[in-house]
């Protein structure tokens, strides 16, 4: 399997969540309401799976990889793009955190704000898997012998494996940091 096999695996997952936030904003604007909990459970998708484990392994494996060889100005340029939009989707996300506990705070105004967010995410990832899929990854294995892609593959793997335990640390951490360490 090449490296990039579970990354495009990965973003038919993502297109699924795509399809629900579509509804969840055409929901939002025929009732003058949403449902916390999918805005919820979006938010941490959309932070823990997309951008944490999905850009992770893009960012610090195969585009850390890349960057160290002479890629091909467009390809360079594609890379650009895709770090681009990986920042423009975690602001996106913070938007959305905002807006979400604003209207549960009591701010009816903040469902415009949800809907403008949720609509701009709907918008920037099916471009973005596309772009990735049928523009970069599959062309950018040229630059990778088998022995690079294996690597690669194993880091990823690695990556996946090591995720969850560094999620929860991490939180751990910030707690104690918080409360103190017991």
């Amino acid at each position: 399997m090449l490296p990039i096999g579970p990354l495009m695996i990965e973003h038919r997952l993502m297109e699924r969540m795509i399809v629900l936030l579509k509804k969840e904003a055409e929901w939002i604007e025929r009732e003058g309401a949403l449902h916390p909990e999918f805005i919820e459970a979006a938010l941490d998708f959309t932070r823990t799976y997309a951008d944490v484990c999905h850009h992770g392994k893009e960012e610090n494996i195969l585009l850390r990889e890349l960057d160290r060889k002479p890629v091909s100005a467009e390809h360079r340029r594609i890379m650009e793009e895709i770090l681009q939009e990986h920042r423009e989707s975690r602001a996106a996300v913070a938007d959305l955190e905002k807006a979400k506990i604003s209207y549960l705070k009591g701010d009816r105004e903040a469902l415009q704000e949800i809907v403008r967010t949720v609509r701009f995410l709907v918008n920037l990832y099916p471009c973005h898997i596309e772009k990735e899929d049928h523009h970069f990854f599959l062309p950018c294995m040229e630059y990778f012998s088998q022995e690079e892609k294996d690597l690669m593959l194993r880091q990823e793997q690695e990556f996946d494996r090591d995720l969850v335990h560094r999620l929860y640390k991490e939180k751990v951490m910030r707690e104690e940091a918080r409360f103190g360490k017991p």
